[in-house]
């Protein structure tokens, strides 16, 4: 009698995922259209629209056919973009990135009015617009870091004054938050955001994103200013310091590889907190799933879970329009 009562008390967390219903009212971990941001990348010309080599799905577009493209976002429920430039031309300090008449400028003058509802991000980096690939004017074969700052700023400003609600710097160079941060409430723009790529990490999954956006270095690499992908601890003192200089939101970038660190800046800092899933993450999963490998929905649906299970606010994804979409069906 005392082993049958034992069996009817025993714990069996079994229960807790008996049906479909029962599942869904007790998840723990909850996606959301709210919480994606499209990575968008916008092109020089008209009547372009250039599917992205290395990541099938994925394409650039021209100012005439990008507004197409930022319809069906809305219509999956994508409240946000973060927009990238990619100018047909390039020199040696980048002017592109920071010229009034610059693609991403040209591009949220046109596109805000029509889409007021829309929070447009605008990435703040040089290495789409210089010559010779790296993200700041270079002094010799180097980064200059403090002689790049004025030219973030300048573009940061640019961006905001043409509509950007929030502006990104992905340069990865020290004192970049506070350099666009007093420009920006120098020029009266104190309302625009900035979100700093605050633990961006020198990371081999870059690759089919320097394609979307031709911005592969044309010598040495990015590990000079770029984090060391296994150090957790100055990823924290990384955000830290932006915090400190006036960042709004931050980021961890790439996502897969670094949940801890994202599970670790969620615990340490209370700022809304965003995570790239960024290109090469996209690319395996589509690789996988064209090739029979994987059921694509489940697994970006378990991708994206974990994301937002380590402490993501926001998930910048190439995924953003199927996944919204898929939310709606009932993930």
């Amino acid at each position: 009698m005392l082993e049958e009562q034992r069996a009817r008390l025993e714990k069996r967390t079994r229960r807790l995922r008996r049906t479909e219903p029962i599942r869904r009212m007790l998840r723990e971990t909850r996606l959301h259209p709210d919480m994606l941001v499209a990575p968008v990348f916008v092109t020089e010309g008209s009547h372009r629209t250039e599917e992205i080599e290395g990541m099938p799905g994925a394409s650039r577009y021209s100012f005439d056919e990008l507004p197409v493209y930022l319809e069906r976002l809305a219509g999956a429920g994508i409240r946000g973009i973060l927009l990238f430039g990619v100018p047909d031309t390039k020199d040696e300090t980048g002017t592109g990135a920071y010229s009034r008449d610059g693609v991403v400028p040209r591009t949220l003058a046109a596109i805000k009015p029509s889409f007021p509802e829309l929070v447009v991000m605008a990435d703040v980096c040089m290495c789409e617009y210089t010559s010779h690939g790296h993200c700041g004017v270079l002094n010799g074969k180097e980064v200059d870091n403090d002689r790049t700052l004025p030219f973030l700023a300048r573009a940061a400003v640019e961006y905001a004054r043409a509509g950007a609600d929030v502006v990104a710097p992905s340069a990865m160079m020290d004192g970049q938050v506070r350099a666009i941060r007093a420009a920006l409430e120098g020029s009266g723009m104190d309302d625009t955001l900035v979100m700093g790529y605050s633990a961006k990490h020198a990371s081999a999954f870059y690759r089919p994103f320097r394609n979307a956006a031709g911005s592969a270095p044309a010598f040495g690499d990015r590990r000079s200013y770029q984090m060391q992908p296994g150090n957790r601890r100055e990823a924290m003192e990384e955000i830290r310091q932006d915090i400190e200089e006036g960042a709004d939101m931050v980021m961890v970038k790439p996502a897969l590889a670094y949940l801890d660190v994202i599970s670790e800046a969620r615990r340490r800092f209370d700022l809304p907190l965003a995570a790239y899933n960024v290109s090469g993450e996209y690319s395996m999963l589509k690789a996988a799933s064209l090739n029979g490998w994987l059921d694509e929905k489940e697994a970006v649906q378990e991708v994206l879970t974990g994301i937002r299970r380590a402490g993501a606010d926001l998930i910048i994804t190439y995924f953003a329009e199927e996944a919204a979409r898929w939310m709606k069906e009932g993930w």
